[in-house]
């Protein structure tokens, strides 16, 4: 096992606690720091994992708040989370290598955090002010004999 130095050690925790597979660990600092480390070694910065059990209590609070604040964002379903897709977006940009893939996932995420993809409507009247509305009273015949004219005309 290669000796590691603490922004490694901080980044595995704090991957981890973020819901990471030990798999995405692995790659992440490999890419991000140039440095090979193996699952089982992964794992040991995991206090919810048997491996992680003598994990200093430093590590464990780091990992403990990190999770907190990660799980404070996400709700029942992952996807319904703007936190989890904007990460997922994340992940699709670094493993990208095509310029135009690239813009298609950065015009996606600028999408979902202006809210684009929401159902939200807002309906006011002139100057923002609420709609109004009038009431009156017709009587039936001269409803229906407005209404033939109309089509009529059409």
């Amino acid at each position: 096992m290669a000796a590691l130095k603490e922004p490694v050690k901080m980044f595995i925790v704090q991957s981890l606690a973020c819901r990471d597979t030990p798999q995405e660990v692995v790659e992440l600092v490999k890419q991000e720091f140039g440095v090979e480390i193996s699952r089982s070694q992964c794992q040991a910065y995991d206090p919810t994992k048997y491996s992680g059990r003598n994990l200093s209590k430093k590590f464990k609070d780091l990992f403990n708040e990190t999770r907190k604040k990660f799980d404070k964002g996400l709700i029942d379903i992952p996807i319904a989370s703007k936190q989890y897709r904007l990460k997922k977006y994340d992940k699709l940009l670094e493993k990208n290598k095509s310029p135009a893939m690239a813009l298609k996932i950065l015009k996606q995420a600028a999408q979902d955090c202006g809210g684009q993809f929401t159902n939200r409507q807002e309906i006011t009247g002139a100057g923002g002010k609420p709609i109004e509305t009038v009431t009156t009273n017709v009587p039936t015949e001269s409803y229906l004999a407005a209404r033939e004219r109309v089509i009529d005309e059409y």
